[in-house]
C-alpha cells in the first residue's frame, strides 16, 4: 500500500528562517531560477550554532512513519564529517540520524533497540563533503535504505531493524 504522509519542514520547525543564533543567509543551489524574483535562499550554520525542537513539533500527530523519505540540498564544507539532522526518543536515546561527509552514515535505532553501530549502513565513496552543492535523497523502505546523490548515484544498503519498526515521537 502505498500513502502520502504529512511532510515535516525541519528548517522551518528550528526557526532558521528568524536566524538564530550561528545562522546566516546566503545564495543558494540556484542563483538564477526561471519564474522566481532573486536566487534561492540557503543558510549558512556555524559550529557554535545549536538548533532543536521536540519531536512532536515536528510530529504533532504523534506517528513517524514506518517507511520515509530525507530531501536535503546541501554544501558541506569540504572535509566534513559532521550531523546534519538527528532525532532522539524521550530518554535521550538517539533513534535516527543523518551524518554527512566523506562517508555519510544513516543511523536508525527503532523501539527495539535492534540496530548496533556496527550495523549502521555507511555509503563509503560517496562523498558529498567537498564543497559543492549536492541534492542527497535518503529512502527507508522495509528493510533498506537507498541514497541518490545528484539525481544519479544510487547506492541501497541493508537497515537492521524490526519488522515493527516505529521512531518515538515524544522526545
Amino acid at each position: 500500500e502505498v500513502r502520502g504522509a504529512e511532510s515535516t519542514d525541519v528548517l522551518k520547525a528550528l526557526g532558521f528562517h528568524s536566524l538564530p543564533d550561528g545562522i546566516s543567509k546566503t545564495a543558494g543551489f540556484c542563483m538564477n531560477r526561471r519564474d522566481s524574483l532573486g536566487f534561492d535562499t540557503a543558510f549558512t550554520v556555524q559550529k557554535h550554532a545549536q538548533l532543536s525542537a521536540p519531536t512532536k513539533q515536528l510530529f504533532p500527530g504523534g506517528i513517524f512513519p514506518k517507511d520515509f523519505s530525507i530531501l536535503l540540498t546541501i554544501k558541506p564544507i569540504k572535509g566534513l564529517q559532521s550531523f546534519l539532522l538527528s532525532i532522539y526518543n524521550e530518554h535521550g536515546n538517539l533513534q535516527l540520524g543523518v551524518e554527512v561527509g566523506r562517508s555519510p552514515v544513516f543511523l536508525y535505532e527503532d523501539h527495539s533497540g535492534k540496530s548496533t553501530s556496527e550495523e549502521y549502513p555507511i555509503f563509503k565513496g560517496t562523498n558529498i563533503a567537498d564543497g559543492k552543492w549536492h541534492r542527497v535523497a535518503i529512502s527507508v523502505e522495509k528493510k533498506t535504505v537507498t541514497m541518490i546523490v545528484d539525481c544519479k548515484k544510487e547506492t541501497t544498503k541493508p537497515l537492521e531493524r524490526h519488522g515493527k519498526a516505529s521512531i518515538d515521537t515524544n522526545g
